[in-house]
């Protein structure tokens, strides 16, 4: 079992790969989420579509901006309407894991929040990346590997005052994720 200590956490990152620096302070379970390949892997995607990646940021700025002075409206882009307009043209079906939704929590990626949602009874939960929990490095980093142990069941955690919470192993729960916008890389110091 895993377990989120801050205060004895120990971090040397010798392992970078060339042209990866984490600007972002050390962070509990990050060795396991920011792995040598894991950062290989989005350095590569940071280089390969730097550019586009930018454009496609000021477009969104320069839309909303357009928007919020009254000059554009929201709209069906005029380059979907093939797609929109084809009969055949479907979505895939939804997964059954989605399909009973009755009973599901939504909070932040937090070890005692996932740990008491799973416990819960509830058939999912739902780790909140961006409105339950304040983007920052340490939260997101943090928040993703307390996933990493959940989805394995070996989540745990000790609060400050002493009390350990742990997961609840053999009932099938169904863990989601909100997403973290990729621009997150330019904080993490990805050259």
């Amino acid at each position: 079992m895993s377990s989120f200590d801050l205060a004895t956490l120990s971090h040397s990152r010798a392992d970078l790969p060339e042209g990866v620096v984490l600007a972002g302070p050390a962070v509990a379970g990050s060795e396991t989420v920011l792995t040598p390949d894991a950062l290989a892997f989005l350095r590569d995607l940071e280089r390969r579509f730097r550019a586009e990646r930018s454009a496609l940021l000021q477009r969104r700025a320069d839309r909303q901006a357009a928007i919020d002075g009254g000059t554009a409206t929201l709209g069906l882009l005029p380059e979907t309407a093939q797609a929109r307009l084809d009969p055949e043209w479907r979505v895939a079906e939804t997964p059954p894991d989605l399909l009973d939704r009755r009973v599901e929590i939504t909070g932040p990626a937090e070890p005692k929040m996932i740990i008491n949602a799973l416990n819960s009874g509830a058939r999912a939960f739902m780790a909140d990346f961006e409105d339950a929990l304040s983007p920052t490095w340490e939260n997101v980093v943090a928040g993703q590997a307390a996933v990493r142990e959940a989805v394995r069941g070996t989540l745990g955690y000790t609060s400050p005052e002493g009390k350990a919470y742990l997961e609840n192993v053999g009932s099938e729960k169904f863990v989601r994720m909100t997403d973290k916008d990729y621009d997150i890389i330019r904080e993490a110091g990805v050259k």
